[in-house]
C-alpha cells in the first residue's frame, strides 16, 4: 500500500495481515508511554477530524480498553480490546474490534525496537480472514493509520 523513507504498510494479497512499520526520531520509552497513556493517546489516535475519548485503558496482560470517537457532525465510532501482553516498552498484544464491525476481532502485536534513539513501531495486524482484513482495508484503514501515525510524530517532537 504505502512506502516511505520513514515507514510502510504492507498488505500482501491472500493473507489476513496488514504490517505497518513506522519510525520515530524519538526513544521507545517515549513511543511506548504514548501507546499506554490516555492523555497521550487522545492527541494521536484515528484521524484529525475526530475527537477520542478513552473510555477504559487498562494496559496491562489481562486489562481492556474502549476508544469512542466522535466527528463533527456527532457520529459515533467505538473501538474495544483486550491486551494479552503488555511488555514495557518492548512489546504489547491486543485485541481490537470496531463496534460497528462486531465479531470481526483483529489481534494486534505491536513492537518498539529502538536503534541509534529512534524507535521503528511494527504492527501485526491479524484479521479472522482474508475477506475481514480486505474489508477493513477497503474502509479506509490506510487513511486512518497514515494520519494517527503522522499525529503520534508530531506529538514525540513536541514533547
Amino acid at each position: 500500500m504505502t512506502n516511505a523513507e520513514n515507514h510502510r504498510i504492507t498488505v500482501e494479497p491472500g493473507t489476513q495481515e496488514v504490517v505497518l512499520s513506522w519510525t520515530f526520531e524519538a526513544p521507545r520509552q517515549l513511543v511506548f508511554h504514548a501507546y499506554t497513556d490516555p492523555q497521550m493517546i487522545v492527541n494521536w489516535w484515528g484521524p484529525r477530524e475526530l475527537t477520542t475519548t478513552i473510555e477504559r485503558l487498562e494496559a496491562k496482560s489481562g486489562g481492556g480498553w474502549h476508544f469512542v470517537q466522535r466527528d463533527p457532525v456527532g457520529n459515533v465510532h467505538a473501538f474495544h480490546g483486550i491486551f494479552h501482553e503488555v511488555t514495557p516498552p518492548r512489546r504489547i498484544v491486543r485485541t481490537f474490534e470496531y463496534e460497528g464491525a462486531p465479531g470481526k476481532v483483529v489481534l494486534e502485536t505491536v513492537t518498539f525496537e529502538e536503534r541509534d534513539g529512534r524507535t521503528t513501531l511494527t504492527t501485526h495486524s491479524l484479521f479472522q480472514s482474508v475477506a475481514d482484513r480486505d474489508q477493513m482495508v477497503g474502509a479506509g484503514m490506510e487513511r486512518g493509520v497514515l494520519e494517527s501515525m503522522e499525529r503520534l510524530t508530531q506529538l514525540m517532537v513536541r514533547v
